[in-house]
Formats: C-alpha cells, structure tokens, sequence
C-alpha cells in the first residue's frame, strides 16, 4: 500500500509576545518530525518555553536551495515539516519560498498556520487608512537605489507598508519626506507586543524629529506605514465613480459598486456609500 505523503505546516510564530502563539500551531509544532527554522537558536528559546521538543534544523536564506530536496524526500515518505521563522509569518521578508514552491510544484500538500505578522498589527493600529494597501518589505540598503525606488512609489495611492533596520530608520524616514513632502501623514511602530512597544502618528518631518530627538525610537523591530498619495486617491475616486454611473444601469448598486472600486482603485467603502448601500452590507 502506497505511504500517504505528509503536509508541510508554514506555520505563524509570535512577533514579541509569546502568548500570540496559537493553540493549533503549539500543537502543529509538537506533532511534525522536524520544524525547520530560520534560526534554530531563536526558534529552540520558544519550544523551551512550551515545553516542545520537536527537532530543528536551519533553514535560511544561504542554504535554502541546497536543503530542499531533502525536505522534499521527507515529505514525500510520509513525515509531516513544520516552516517558521524567527518571529511572525513565514515567507514575509522570511525565507521559505523556494521550499513552499518546490513543495507544490511536487503535488505535496502545503497548508498554513495563521497567526502574527507585524505588518498587519502595525496597519491595523497606525490610524491610517487600511482598505487598500501595498508591503514594500524593506526598502534597498543602498542610498541611491532607496531613493530610486521611493520615487516610483510617490504617487501611489494606497497606504504604503516598510519594514526597516533601526540603524537605518533616519536616512529612511529623510528619504521617504523628500520624496512623498514632509507633510505626508505617516506612523512608526516599534517592537509591536514587546515591553516596550510605541506606536507613533505623525507626518514624516515630525516623524524625523522626534527619531532624532528619542534615540530609543531607533532600537528594536520598526515598521514604518506612509499615507498614499490623495491626489492619485481623488482621481481614483473620480474614476471610480464614472465606471459606477456607467455600470449603473445594468447592475445592482451594490455590485456596481465594487467593481467600479477594483478596477478603479477607488475606495470601496466611498463607492458603496455613493451606492446606498450601508456599511454593514458591504464585504469585510
């Protein structure tokens, strides 16, 4: 009889607080062969802490390559793999892609644990707008390539998401007011479910001041969230609302609606307003 093929868990490790772990991934993680981590010391310190005792083995960017056919044959006899990295989401500025690809293109089953990522808990308490949004991860090291990529982002319209190394946050923060205007309304969130964790709001020129001002706000995990451009969002809108006059006569208001806000780019919610359509009819 042929060895069912196990599943390869990606599984959602706590950003700073410990007790973010769900039940189902302490589970996940007690119950697989092997949990290949990005790094197996930090990994270790959390199963310690759970009392799991599952074996490690490193799985990052430099080796990548040259462990997945071995992970692959492991699955493929039957073992069920766990994927995590250091904290929050695999594959978000993580490795783990090349493997979760490979996986699949084998027809083996790969299935997630969700849980934290910094980006949404930063988003979802920045107070600015969430509806549509765009994950740069962290911008080029480099000042010249930073600067290069930051000025084909200026005229985006939907809220922008950065990751960014605390050594580098002030060159950063310089660069995005040059580019977007120091007016830009923007927030800083720093050590998100940790002891010390801040969330700023302001626009960036008075994001640089206080930066420079508070060298404690250029230490720990950050992740920077930009307001889009308005101007680009009201011509969206403006577009948004010629396709839902021209698909008015054909369709429900409410259907109307939202395929005026996703090929226009529009806010959705402005549109299903404009529709009559209350915000509780309105898609999650």
């Amino acid at each position: 009889m042929a060895i069912a093929s196990g599943t390869l868990w990606v599984v959602a490790t706590p950003i700073g607080n410990l007790d973010d772990l769900s039940a189902r991934a302490r589970a996940v993680l007690g119950s697989v062969a092997v949990i290949a981590a990005e790094d197996t010391r930090h990994t270790r310190h959390l199963l310690q802490h759970f009392g799991v005792t599952t074996p490690l083995l490193a799985l990052h960017e430099h080796n990548e390559d040259g462990m997945i056919a071995g992970l692959l044959a492991r699955l493929d006899a039957g073992e069920d793999l766990a994927l995590v990295s250091d904290a929050g989401t695999p594959l978000i500025s993580d490795p783990g892609f090349r493997l979760v690809r490979a996986a699949r293109a084998a027809g083996l089953r790969v299935a997630p644990v969700p849980g934290p990522a910094a980006l949404i808990a930063a988003l979802c308490v920045a107070g600015l707008p969430s509806e549509r949004f765009v994950f740069e991860g962290f911008l080029p090291a480099k000042a010249a390539a930073r600067q290069q990529r930051l000025a084909e982002l200026a005229g985006e319209a939907r809220t922008l998401v950065f990751y960014e190394a605390p050594h580098r946050l002030e060159a950063t923060l310089t660069d995005l007011a040059a580019a977007f205007g120091s007016d830009r309304q923007a927030a800083l969130a720093r050590e998100l479910t940790k002891l010390h964790e801040t969330v700023i709001s302001a626009t960036l020129g008075d994001l640089i001041a206080r930066v420079a001002a508070d060298a404690d706000q250029r230490r720990g995990e950050i992740v920077l969230i930009v307001g889009g451009n308005d101007a680009q969002a009201a011509q969206a809108l403006a577009e948004g609302r010629r396709l839902y006059a021209l698909l008015r006569g054909e369709l429900a208001p409410a259907r109307a609606a939202r395929i005026a806000a996703e090929f226009s780019g529009a806010s959705r919610r402005a549109l299903y307003a404009e529709s009559g359509t209350t915000e509780a009819d309105a898609p999650s």
